[in-house]
């Protein structure tokens, strides 16, 4: 038997952890896109240690696991700056989109990759393979207007020739084309200025004519008010879909021109779509669906019996499932859990049970490291009730200190229509495991609680959003939980926002970070994307120069009293650097406590692990020097003014 360490005390957020920044980024790989070919899997990893390098990855039918995209090649697309449905697979045949080109390139079996699509200002997504017709359909955005808006339009590629042929124009945004399983119909999904995809959108429907163009569409679903997600065609040829017309994302089917819920629940099953080819059910019969669906903030698997709308929970350690595929007799999705890294998970449809393909790391210490979610709600403003993961420090070489409360670190998610989830997340154990307590808060607009929830933040981004940190801080003080005196408020894009807002506009918390986050909500206006480019109307709740001024954090630094760290990525084209650097030099210039960290070749979210590992391992250092505990490890020292 193993003799048990004793453990010792110390102060909070000194502790050694062997969670370590190291670990983090160049131990851990991200996975992503999920395909099923015949009896192969595929899904996509990225390598922080290649500067984020996408690769794709298959399982053949005797187990056997191998990389199948050759260096430099990287599996990325920027339509809509986030991406999404960067490749598909048939019969062995890869299609891909390569993120230094942006060009759609063939790659056969045991070859290396050639280029299918000319060179130029475009961008493809969300690939479909019609073989009847030998081409690709998928969605292009186009930028070789110059000072104009990116054109977004369906189009087909002949796969021959590389010849682009527009199927469908006119509306400014267009995902999810799915080609019926005769081959006879296309589906797809568009919307306009200036809804988000989660806002509302249209599902369409078109045959296809004998020289491959499509007949006048017909509008399946959708209107101002309804927001659609991921058609899909069973195996018989009826057409499903997500609906939110009753508040929550359901699943629908349309036959015999009538559509009809197939199960309705106070779940989501969706995700809002950041990204295109984003999967949450998939059909292993024509009469069963497997699925994935939300509740309260929690992913859960279950099985849809169609004809009886009955839906089966399907008992699983996950909470938080994406990209969930089924084909062949198979289903893969990728899937995580409070004590679970991120993997690749195959469901055996008939008896439940689940293999792990590939994980996102091999965790290197024992569980007892992990700290354990709790899921709490709490009143907040406007007599809302917001939600999140407390995470209460855990480490079993150290005691709990009677002495102290530990200092707590609340995390705002970016979106900030997103969620978070309480699937195991390092860089959340790297706190814990040093003596932080942390709240990750699932404030008014995020998603998992249904639609009135998603839409509270809108006209109030920048208030409700704040309100509900602060109350979930203010909450966990009151019971005695945290130390009231070091309060950190942390958070990326949008959530850097919340996180500056919070600290400009109130007193609470005692310190902060932002990673690349917004400061000018007008200069975000101006400078942003297509696809973001109202969003930040209706969040604020309208355009004008008063409003804008009025919730933008650099026009009020002077109410910014505590020190701020912030992170920026150089090439971001989200959030663009100068936001970062004026809100910094606003700081330093009034003698507040404050450090900026750029990093070259990063963009909105870092991908290279020294950049990765150097971002949490600085932040840190600056809590450090801010509340005055000792580190346990040598951190490269941070230029602090």
């Amino acid at each position: 038997m193993q003799s048990q360490k004793m453990s010792v005390s110390a102060p909070y957020a000194s502790w050694k952890s062997p969670v370590s920044a190291q670990l983090i980024s160049s131990g851990a790989i991200t996975l992503g896109l999920t395909a099923i070919d015949g009896d192969e899997l595929y899904w996509l990893e990225s390598r922080p240690n290649q500067g984020g390098r996408q690769v794709l990855m298959r399982r053949d039918a005797q187990g056997i696991i191998s990389e199948l995209t050759p260096a430099p090649y990287n599996i990325r697309t920027r339509v809509h700056e986030y991406g999404g449905g960067a490749y598909a697979v048939k019969n062995g045949v890869i299609y891909f989109s390569n993120f230094a080109d942006q060009r759609i390139y063939q790659q056969l079996e045991n070859k290396l990759p050639t280029p299918l699509t000319a060179e130029g200002l475009w961008r493809y997504a969300d690939m479909q393979i019609d073989l009847a017709r030998n081409r690709l359909i998928c969605v292009r955005e186009d930028h070789s207007h110059s000072g104009k808006e990116a054109i977004n339009e369906m189009v087909s590629i002949d796969l021959a020739n590389g010849k682009t042929s527009v199927l469908v124009s006119g509306a400014d945004f267009y995902s999810a084309p799915r080609l019926s399983p005769d081959g006879k119909q296309l589906a797809w999904i568009s919307w306009n200025h200036p809804d988000m995809p989660w806002d509302a959108t249209e599902l369409w429907l078109a045959d296809f004519l004998a020289d491959g163009s499509l007949t006048e569409p017909i509008k399946i679903a959708g209107d101002n008010d309804e927001s659609i997600a991921q058609p899909e065609w069973s195996p018989e040829g009826i057409l499903y879909f997500v609906s939110d017309k009753t508040g929550w994302w359901n699943i629908y089917r349309y036959a015999a021109k009538q559509t009809k819920a197939v199960c309705t629940l106070q779940a989501e099953f969706a995700y809002p779509h950041w990204q295109t080819c984003m999967s949450q059910y998939g059909f292993i019969s024509a009469h069963e669906i497997v699925c994935a669906y939300n509740q309260n903030g929690s992913w859960q698997l279950g099985k849809i019996h169609i004809e009886s709308g009955q839906l089966e929970t399907i008992a699983t350690d996950f909470t938080d499932i994406q990209y969930l595929r089924a084909g062949s007799g198979q289903v893969v999705f990728h899937a995580a859990g409070p004590a679970q890294s991120p993997a690749i998970v195959m469901l055996e449809a008939n008896n439940h049970s689940t293999k792990m393909i590939q994980s996102s790391i091999s965790l290197p210490f024992d569980k007892q490291y992990l700290s354990s979610p709790r899921n709490i709600s709490f009143a907040s403003k406007g007599k809302r009730t917001a939600h999140g993961f407390f995470y209460p420090p855990c480490n079993p070489d150290y005691s709990l200190n009677q002495t102290e409360l530990p200092p707590l670190i609340v995390i705002s998610h970016g979106g900030p229509t997103a969620a978070a989830t309480t699937a195991l997340k390092l860089s959340t154990q790297f706190w814990t495991s040093r003596g932080f307590a942390v709240l990750d808060v699932n404030y008014a607009g995020s998603t998992g609680y249904g639609r009135d929830y998603r839409r509270s933040l809108y006209g109030l981004w920048g208030i409700a959003d704040v309100e509900d940190c602060i109350a979930g801080a203010q909450f966990l003080v009151q019971q005695k939980l945290v130390d009231g005196e070091r309060l950190i408020i942390r958070g990326s894009s949008a959530g850097g926002y919340t996180t500056l807002c919070a600290l400009t506009f109130h007193k609470v918390f005692k310190a902060g970070a932002s990673y690349y986050g917004i400061s000018d909500v007008a200069a975000l206006a101006q400078d942003t994307h297509k696809f973001e480019s109202r969003y930040e109307a209706r969040l604020i709740g309208g355009r004008s120069e008063a409003l804008y001024r009025a919730r933008s954090p650099i026009h009020h630094a002077e109410q910014l009293s505590c020190p701020v760290i912030f992170f920026q990525g150089l090439e971001d084209k989200v959030v663009l650097p100068n936001q970062s650097e004026r809100m910094a030099n606003i700081l330093k210039a009034r003698g507040i406590p404050t450090a900026y960290v750029p990093f070259e070749g990063e963009q909105h979210g870092f991908r290279q692990a020294a950049n990765i590992q150097r971002a949490l391992e600085a932040e840190l250092y600056f809590y450090a020097k801010v509340f005055g505990f000792a580190l346990a490890d040598e951190i490269e020292p941070v230029q602090m003014e």
